[in-house]
């Protein structure tokens, strides 16, 4: 089982390699009739890649029509704050469009909490590479609308993820029976679930396309596994310590959002599982051989270009 272990290893040696895991900053926006202020707190770890912070940041964070009149920047105890003024040629009463590229100057995998206030009312929003844009409603959705707008954009995320989807297609083929499958794809879906705490506490960070890279790592992992174990009977530790990897790509957004990437991955897995299950056995290990190629071809591509 050397093969496994020799995986295993280049993927934990290749997370050390890249920053820390989650990147992330705040901020909040509070709106006074056709004025508003902004404050952005970024850690500054992030600002490695940023040139010119004083202006780059708010540059890159936009609100709807407004205008900034006046801002200014300065570090505070690890962080660098950012306070600015805008001004709106009309009142904005019910919603306000946001703008947010933040992750173009500091790392790709770079995640933004905006909370947006008026008066008694606010909204909060979560931007990153596949979510720029967003509005925030003064008059607030109802928790159900907005925990569907949360678990839709959860469901989204996990979707687009080339990684991702190859890992369900080997997790679906790792299955030889019908109770094995249910048990894999269990564990699989509470490991990305015990992953959200972990994030928090790992000192290293993943750009995006390192995470992308190291996701299909995972499925070239489980390829092997099917290869050179065909009977093992610990495949499902496999899957829990290789779910907990896909798990930490969800660490930083809120729960609903991997609510809503556990319920597509679910289905696709049970889709899935239904097909593998039907598929003669003799197809298994080539099928395992291509998932393999396909696993490190994806890890090869997203890690040097």
């Amino acid at each position: 089982m050397a093969a496994p272990k020799y995986l295993l290893a280049a993927l934990a040696g290749a997370a050390i390699l890249r920053g820390h895991v989650v990147s992330m900053s705040t901020g909040e926006i509070r709106m006074d009739g056709p004025t508003a202020t902004f404050e952005l707190h970024m850690p500054m770890i992030e600002l490695t890649h940023v040139a010119h912070p004083e202006t780059d940041l708010l540059d890159h964070i936009r609100f709807a029509d407004g205008h900034r009149t006046k801002s200014e920047c300065h570090q505070e105890d690890g962080t660098y704050v950012c306070h600015a003024e805008y001004e709106f040629p009309g009142l904005h009463p019910n919603a306000l469009e946001v703008e947010c590229t933040l992750y173009q100057v500091t790392v790709p995998n770079h995640i933004h909490l905006l909370t947006a206030e008026q008066g008694p009312n606010s909204d909060q929003l979560v931007f990153d590479q596949t979510l720029t844009e967003g509005e925030a409603r003064f008059h607030p959705p109802s928790r159900a609308e907005k925990i569907a707008k949360e678990t839709a954009a959860g469901a989204k995320k996990a979707g687009e993820s080339a990684g991702g989807l190859l890992f369900l297609i080997a997790l679906a083929l790792a299955s030889r029976t019908k109770a094995e499958a249910g048990t894999l794809a269990v564990v699989f879906l509470a490991s990305e679930w015990v992953a959200r705490p972990l994030g928090a506490r790992i000192p290293v960070a993943f750009t995006a396309r390192f995470f992308e890279a190291a996701l299909a790592l995972t499925v070239a992992y489980l390829a092997v596994e099917i290869l050179l174990l065909p009977e093992g009977r610990l495949r499902w530790l496999v899957v829990a310590v290789l779910g907990i990897c896909h798990g930490l790509s969800f660490a930083g957004f809120p729960p609903v959002y991997l609510a809503g990437a556990v319920v597509v991955q679910a289905i696709l897995i049970a889709i899935l599982a239904a097909a593998a299950l039907k598929v003669p056995h003799s197809w298994n290990r080539p099928a395992a051989a291509a998932l393999l190629v396909a696993g490190l071809g994806w890890f090869g591509f997203r890690m040097w270009r």
